[in-house]
């Protein structure tokens, strides 16, 4: 069979694009000196190989030789991984959405030889419908346009590059505009203005999880106690996480979520699976079981954590990035259909479990003879006959309805579960998109640190602290090289060095490592990151951090990313790394660099407060007293135990383990070095602004002290 260039890159996505008939590059300055020499527009499409619209415009235009015959004929054509170079995917993605006023994938965009974007959009027919152009007729007219007036083209991309120049100089902000807590509560008001009170979440439809929206409002109503607006904020987090919980945005059968919801009632998803996705959502599951004590919460945390452990990862320690939403028809393989590996007939169902339970579990989880996607989440009817399992009745309102006892119901539903997803397991899988990427590595690091003493553990195969631990190892192994971060690895190291993200990410899945009692060496290198980032990404006039480090040539634009979205921007993380290591070391710097961040996004924080919640996470830091608990002798695990339980976002730990972690710590703070020797016992002082009370000797008393 026939391959093009792709054929030799190791991007999933750049692979499954490696037979079509499209000549294409990957983004390459050969590619780039090819249109310079041929004087031709470059066609960029972007994508990620879990995108189902990707895969309907491959299977529709790419892999279409009359399609292909114009697009070779009349453009040098390149095919980007947005994973593999999320600095391309965010710059053109910045043009669309200004010119649009939309985005997504795929993405596709007209450029200039000297790679200025002058039109694009993203999915495009394979011919005019919809009331819109097909891909053949924009090329055609792209094509023509360039023939006849260039030079309005290349005015028109130089235009548009010199606009998004301008739009990414941040304005000087007054000295005044000093951040509050006012400024949360303005975003507090903003998200109960868009939220979906019969459903949960802050949209219509399509409605997508957005963690740190979640993590704003259970931190504003830590920190405003009793007040009404605090009381709206946690109702509002906590219905949220219950509502996505119970639809089929969740996998009932397998754990974990899929990207987002087509309907406002979570019900029918967009069926991939993201390891951000999963990182970022197990830890809001964990501090709404913290704040609410709600058992649900902790079962979903366990069972995305579950479910990243058993399918998204490498042997070796690394995370794999995604799973497809499409996978191949049972009943045609040949065929692929978006989430046929997990929806359900009610005769496959009936066939698979005892008459009883079979009753049971329908009732449960909603099944319908004719489907249970409602008309308006399902309108060319692809999903009639099938249903997407969603909990329509707990297991006690299951019993009281049922007349079963309510411990019969619980064993006959795990029973239905677990024999289902058997069966299921024998179908064939969605595509594994095996790339590991540092960022969202460090995200899963996170969320596996914070679970390790709050979850109970697996009773087979590593303990979440192991699994943090052992990717935190593989990280440093494979993309940590002579001082410098790499992006990603699949069959070897890629050769793109991290950006922004990947350092801030990291960092903080490395501090949250550490603060679960994973070693010194953890926070140790996080120092190293942090130095590496400020010198690689920081603003020093401005403030904030820049995506890239500018030095590659392909990119006009070197921008600061100030939206928090499916991914938070590098900025709303790196300002809370800063401030909490400036917390842990008392390190001035540090501390100057996160409320210098703060103020570099002032502007969006008080006019756009919907476009940076996360940020408001590190503004609740710095508007908090520094809290730090040392935990003192060789078994700190009782007490971290202790502390887990608890939400306090804005405390830090500290390890005086006698051995290397209080030689290292003691060298840069003089109250680690005054305290005394324990002998071999454990123990816990509660500090604040570095200075500590008396200490508490024993679990039990650490536990009563803390409830005072």
């Amino acid at each position: 069979m026939k391959t093009n260039r792709l054929a030799r890159e190791k991007s999933p996505y750049l692979l499954q694009h490696q037979h079509n008939p499209v000549d294409w590059f990957p983004w390459t300055p050969e590619a780039f000196a090819k249109a310079r020499a041929e004087n031709k527009p470059i066609f960029l499409s972007i994508g990620y190989s879990t995108c189902h619209w990707c895969h309907v415009m491959e299977r529709e235009s790419f892999e279409n030789e009359a399609i292909a015959a114009l697009l070779n004929a009349h453009f040098i054509a390149i095919k980007v991984d947005r994973e593999e170079r999320p600095d391309v995917d965010r710059l053109y993605m910045t043009f669309i959405q200004a010119t649009t006023g939309s985005g997504g994938w795929p993405l596709n965009v007209f450029l200039t030889p000297e790679l200025k974007p002058f039109f694009g959009g993203t999915y495009f027919p394979p011919e005019d419908r919809w009331g819109r152009a097909g891909l053949p007729s924009v090329l055609s007219q792209v094509a023509q346009a360039w023939r006849e007036t260039p030079g309005r083209l290349l005015a028109h991309g130089t235009q548009v590059v010199e606009a998004l120049i301008e739009s990414a100089t941040p304005a000087p902000e007054p000295e005044e505009a000093r951040p509050s807590r006012e400024w949360m509560e303005v975003a507090v008001e903003a998200l109960a203005r868009q939220y979906d009170g019969e459903w949960g979440g802050f949209s219509n439809a399509p409605k997508f999880p957005r963690p740190s929206s979640l993590y704003l409002l259970l931190r504003y109503q830590h920190a405003a106690g009793e007040a009404p607006l605090a009381r709206q904020a946690r109702s509002m987090a906590l219905h949220t996480l219950r509502a996505m919980a119970r639809g089929g945005l969740y996998d009932h059968l397998g754990g974990g979520f899929h990207r987002y919801s087509v309907d406002r009632y979570w019900h029918v998803p967009h069926f991939e699976k993201m390891l951000y996705d999963q990182a970022l959502l197990a830890l809001a599951y964990l501090e709404g079981f913290q704040c609410a004590a709600d058992p649900a919460f902790a079962e979903t945390a366990r069972g995305i954590l579950d479910y990243v452990a058993r399918d998204l990862s490498d042997p070796a320690g690394g995370f794999y990035c995604a799973e497809d939403a499409d996978s191949p028809l049972p009943e045609a393989p040949q065929e692929k259909g978006e989430g046929a590996f997990y929806i359900w007939s009610q005769a496959e169902i009936d066939a698979a479990l005892s008459p009883d339970d079979a009753a049971l579990f329908r009732l449960a989880y909603g099944v319908e003879a004719e489907g249970n996607a409602p008309a308006e989440s399902d309108p060319h009817g692809e999903l009639r006959g099938r249903n997407t399992l969603i909990l329509r009745h707990e297991p006690d309102e299951l019993a009281r309805l049922t007349g079963h006892p309510a411990e019969a119901v619980r064993e006959s539903l795990a029973a239905s579960r677990a024999r289902l997803f058997a069966l299921r397991s024998g179908r064939p899988r969605p595509h594994l998109d095996d790339k590991i990427i540092t960022a969202w590595n460090g995200l899963m690091i996170s969320a596996y640190a914070r679970a390790a003493h709050l979850l109970p553990q697996p009773a087979q195969g590593p303990s979440d602290l192991d699994r943090a631990r052992h990717a935190a190892r593989f990280l440093h192994t494979h993309l940590w090289r002579d001082g410098v971060l790499y992006r990603l690895y699949r069959q070897g190291t890629g050769a793109l060095p991290g950006l922004a993200d990947d350092y801030a990410f990291l960092i903080a899945g490395l501090l949250d490592l550490y603060e679960a009692g994973g070693g010194i060496e953890w926070l140790q290198w996080a120092v190293e990151l942090q130095t590496t980032m400020d010198t690689r990404f920081w603003d020093a006039e401005h403030g904030g951090y820049f995506s890239t480090t500018g030095q590659d040539p392909s990119l006009f634009l070197r921008a600061k990313e100030d939206y928090d979205g499916a991914e938070p921007s590098p900025n709303s993380v790196a300002a809370l790394n800063t401030l909490r290591l400036g917390a842990m070391l008392a390190h001035t710097p540090w501390q100057q660099q996160g409320e210098a961040t703060l103020r570099a996004f002032s502007r969006q924080l008080r006019q756009q407060p919907g476009a940076m919640p996360q940020m408001f996470t590190a503004l609740d830091f710095w508007l908090s007293p520094p809290h730090q608990v040392v935990l003192c002798g060789p078994n700190p695990g009782p007490y971290l135990g202790i502390l887990a339980t608890r939400f306090r976002p804005n405390e830090v730990r500290l390890f005086a383990d006698q051995g290397e972690g209080s030689r290292w710590l003691g060298e840069r703070l003089d109250f680690i070095r005054a305290l005394p020797d324990p002998r071999g016992k454990t123990v816990a002082y509660r500090c604040e602004a570095f200075t500590c009370r008396q200490p508490e000797e024993t679990p039990e008393a650490f536990r009563a002290a803390l409830a005072l």
